[in-house]
């Protein structure tokens, strides 16, 4: 059996100064990072954003594929798509997923079309802005941006 007893040079663990600066750091880090983390309404502002732009080329995509308008309505919560029927926008337009919506779009038009070339029905390109994030559809391509 060892028997053997530790110099003061020699002992194990941590002075009390280093588990000060540990406490500091984490205590500075917990302050810098907390509130972004605590704050949601920037990742929201962000998800939303990014679904009203998926779900415009999405619309682009399903006019091209079905050979068929697309109808889009733009409103301040979200998009809703319905696909053309015969004439009119009637037809469901079923999506991967279910929308989340939001608040705070501000569309340049209420609603238009993505027709079966992907173009739209506009004479000009449309454009909804989100928190000052502007998605511009392009009205000779249907291009999304």
């Amino acid at each position: 059996m060892d028997s053997r007893v530790l110099s003061p040079l020699e002992s194990r663990g941590f002075t009390i100064i280093e588990l000060v600066i540990v406490i500091v750091l984490i205590g500075i880090l917990s302050v810098a990072v907390l509130p972004r983390f605590a704050n949601t309404s920037d990742f929201q502002t962000r998800g939303f954003q990014d679904e009203t732009r998926s779900l415009l080329r999405y619309a682009q995509k399903a006019a091209v594929a079905q050979r068929r308008n697309v109808c889009v309505t733009l409103n301040a919560t979200g998009v809703t798509l319905m696909i053309d029927n015969g004439g009119t926008c009637n037809g469901t337009l079923t999506l991967p997923s279910t929308p989340h919506g939001g608040t705070g779009l501000a569309p340049s038009i209420g609603s238009f079309n993505f027709q079966p070339l992907g173009d739209t029905d506009q004479a000009a390109n449309i454009t909804a802005t989100i928190d000052g994030t502007v998605i511009t559809v392009d009205f000779t391509t249907g291009y999304v941006y």
